[in-house]
């Protein structure tokens, strides 16, 4: 029995140790061709390693299993180089890096994570996204993230979407874009469709399970998302990508960009079309897109101009399918008035300037708007006059009390603000304060298109119309100290305050007229710890707050 397990074990040796990599490289200067001593490796893949080039700029991992890895290297003062790699065999790379200008991603910094922090998260790369961005909607780019389960109205990705984290819908989930709030500040909601091919304009994107970090806008429960839009391009470039699928869909979008010119300015631009019939019946999705960014990037100063628009006219398919025809009529849609749409236009206007005062310090700051209009129209059958603020017909001696009718309701809306922050990072210390103040400015009103009985309404008559006005107001202070290599403890205390007004009538003819205030305290304590490479441990309390979403 031994002699046969010694067999055993002498057969197996040599195919384990011919499936390990020997993984190495060469970090230098792309000007001088000098070594960078100290630069750090970082390799996702399987797992996550972290190396550091010696005083040759070289690297070396051993015993690396074979498989797909994003390689990260990054030097203090030049720009990241990232690339994915396939490693079925011994390799060694050389990396040279660019000097490198004022980071980007101070943008995001004060509400992102990091491997210090003691809370559960993930990032996806720019490769990453452009590997599953298949014109689908944001939701199914982060589809394979641990908790996520998506859904999709149309039933193929494309149109109306949605998301849960750990179970909580995207009303429980904070997403802002550059650190601006997304969901909607009365529903809490944030609909993608809005935003057509917003994956193409994209460069990172973080997801935070739990609670997550102090952010903008509404408390998150089940999760928090950043997502960062397109960073500087030094080169310049035009692409055009396109795509056709199943149930005549396609996908068009046409990028393009100046790199970085000689005045330290850069133009970056997109242009994309989808279109879907959907594999839910007339779940059809015609949506439309831009994007157009301008910045300056100086050694210690950038100031970026950032437009992001999308239009969408999506045929409704939100009834869902009903238990009995799935075995039967999988694509059945209850809807089948031909203009039962939902036809809306969003566009973002963005500033943001960012100054380095050192290595060490720097300061970000956003200007925002963000411009909401349109509606849905539906076709409804036997409705009460009375429900319309219209008067009964009389024919011929009858009275009609209900009709047939078509009814669209509408949304009018603006929100703007600011968002601040002062970001401290040491070796050992990374310190973020910062503030925001946002305003919501929303109409909603409905009106009746056509009547199979007119009564007394004129045409569009408008049976309700209410507004809601909401402000909120955050500071918060967070900071992360190592106290070892191997041992962080962190800390994050926000305070939010909500002035919310409503005024007018309901589509149900009810008085909305009322006027809240809210005050939340967000505390967060955690610690993590580092066993080896490969193994990390953390514990954290935090408390999160919300006011009621409309």
């Amino acid at each position: 029995m031994f002699k046969n397990l010694l067999l055993f074990l002498g057969f197996i040796a040599p195919v384990f140790v011919f499936s390990q990599i020997k993984f190495s490289g060469q970090v230098a200067d792309s000007e001088t061709g000098a070594p960078l001593v100290g630069a750090y490796i970082q390799v996702d893949g399987l797992s996550n390693y972290q190396l550091i080039s010696d005083n040759r700029g070289a690297f070396l991992k051993n015993n690396l299993p074979k498989g797909r890895y994003e390689i990260k290297v990054s030097f203090v003062g030049f720009q990241t180089f990232t690339e994915i790699v396939d490693l079925q065999e011994d390799a060694h790379v050389s990396v040279n890096l660019y000097e490198g200008i004022l980071a980007e991603e101070v943008v995001v910094r004060a509400n992102r994570l990091n491997e210090k922090s003691p809370s559960a998260f993930d990032n996806l790369s720019k490769a990453e996204i452009k590997e599953k961005n298949s014109g689908q909607d944001l939701p199914f780019i982060i589809n394979n993230s641990p908790s996520v389960v998506v859904t999709s109205d149309a039933g193929n990705g494309v149109g109306y979407t949605g998301f849960r984290i750990r179970g909580s819908d995207m009303s429980r989930i904070n997403i802002t874009m550059n650190g601006v709030p997304m969901n909607d500040a009365e529903s809490h909601s944030v609909y993608f469709v809005d935003l057509p091919d917003l994956a193409s304009s994209l460069d990172n994107i973080q997801i935070q399970r739990g609670v997550g970090t102090s952010t903008n806008g509404a408390g998150a429960f089940g999760a928090s998302i950043n997502l960062q839009t397109a960073t500087l391009n030094a080169e310049p470039y035009a692409k055009y990508d396109c795509r056709i699928g199943s149930y005549n869909t396609s996908k068009n979008t046409l990028s393009f960009g100046t790199g970085l010119l000689k005045n330290n300015m850069a133009f970056d631009g997109r242009l994309s079309k989808i279109y879907s019939d959907g594999y839910v019946d007339r779940a059809t999705a015609d949506l439309k897109s831009l994007y157009f960014s301008g910045g300056y990037y100086g050694e210690k100063d950038i100031v970026k101009f950032m437009i992001l628009s999308g239009k969408e006219v999506t045929y409704q398919a939100w009834g869902g399918i009903p238990k009995a025809s799935l075995d039967t009529n999988r694509t059945y849609n209850e809807y089948t008035y031909d203009n039962e749409v939902d036809d809306y236009q969003q566009d973002y206007y963005q500033l943001h300037y960012t100054h380095s005062f050192s290595n060490i310090l720097s300061f970000n700051a956003t200007f925002f708007y963000t411009r909401g209009r349109g509606y849905y129209e539906q076709y409804k059958e036997d409705r009460d006059f009375a429900d319309y603020l219209l008067d009964d017909v009389v024919i011929g001696g009858d009275t009609l009390r209900e009709t047939d009718l078509i009814q669209r309701k509408q949304l009018d809306n603006h929100f703007y603000g600011t968002n601040l922050s002062l970001n401290y990072e040491t070796k050992k210390l990374e310190a973020n304060v910062g503030a925001a103040w946002n305003q919501y400015d929303g109409d909603h009103f409905g009106q009746v298109i056509w009547a199979q009985y007119a009564s007394n309404g004129p045409i569009r008559h408008q049976w309700y119309d209410n507004n809601g006005l909401k402000t909120d107001f955050n500071v918060f202070a967070k900071a992360s100290y190592m106290f070892t290599p191997s041992f962080s403890a962190y800390g994050d205390l926000q305070y939010r305050h909500i002035d919310y007004k409503i005024k007018g009538t309901h589509d149900d003819l009810r008085d909305l007229t009322q006027d809240h205030q809210f005050n939340f305290i967000n505390p967060k304590i955690g610690a993590v710890g580092h066993i080896g490479n490969l193994m990390q441990v953390y514990a954290s309390f935090a408390i999160a707050n919300r006011e009621p979403s409309r």
